[in-house]
């Protein structure tokens, strides 16, 4: 059995959760909360396998929540229920515990295969919050933080090698004037102003030998 909390302050909201969930079978909706301290009490009641957490509850938030259950009861996994998501709500439900995210407008659609996700402790994201964790990987993985896009590492990698914006313009199909504007993002974003320092990234980050 699957036992299920949702924490919402919509009436409505839990009902039409509900009303999908217990669908499913050995599915069962064991607690409501219309409140942040609610859910954490009801959760601590009925240590449910998932607790759906809407992000933006009364008296403690969401993410606030989260954290209590997660330290309460490390086996229940919390899927955070948002109007919206970003970068910032990224880090704070997963520094939070959850593993997982489900935007309101495509519950309808996605919460009982979020949920199954949940329920083998398997992360569920949607793919705005995938491709976003994807380029803060990436991020961390640039020693500079850059985020270079590929055509910026191509231009990089081109003046590292000591080719003029000529060269590199019949090189990538584009014109000398693109590839100045290219080499003037990519200074921005590495806070630098020479292209003896732009060779030293390049050398560091391993886009041209040394």
């Amino acid at each position: 059995m699957t036992r299920i909390l949702i924490a919402d302050d919509h009436a409505i909201v839990r009902f039409g959760l509900r009303g999908i969930l217990e669908t499913q079978p050995n599915w069962e909706v064991v607690a409501e909360a219309a409140d942040g301290s609610e859910a954490v009490a009801k959760a601590i009641e009925t240590a449910p396998d998932v607790a759906i957490v809407d992000y933006s509850l009364p008296l403690l938030s969401g993410i606030e929540v989260t954290k209590r259950i997660r330290k309460r009861l490390p086996g229940t996994e919390v899927l955070v229920f948002t109007m919206h998501d970003s970068e910032r709500l990224i880090q704070e439900f997963l520094q939070a515990g959850a593993r997982g995210n489900l935007l309101k407008s495509d519950a309808g659609r996605d919460v009982v295969e979020a949920v199954q996700a949940l329920t083998t402790h398997r992360p569920y994201f949607t793919s705005k919050i995938s491709e976003a964790l994807l380029q803060i990987f990436a991020a961390l993985s640039d020693p500079e933080g850059s985020s270079l896009t590929a055509r910026e590492r191509q231009v990089v990698q081109l003046i590292a090698e000591g080719h003029s914006h000529m060269e590199i313009g019949k090189l990538l199909n584009i014109t000398p004037r693109t590839v100045e504007t290219h080499r003037a993002g990519i200074m921005r974003k590495l806070n630098i102003s020479s292209s003896a320092a732009l060779v030293r990234y390049a050398v560091r980050n391993k886009l041209v030998e040394p």
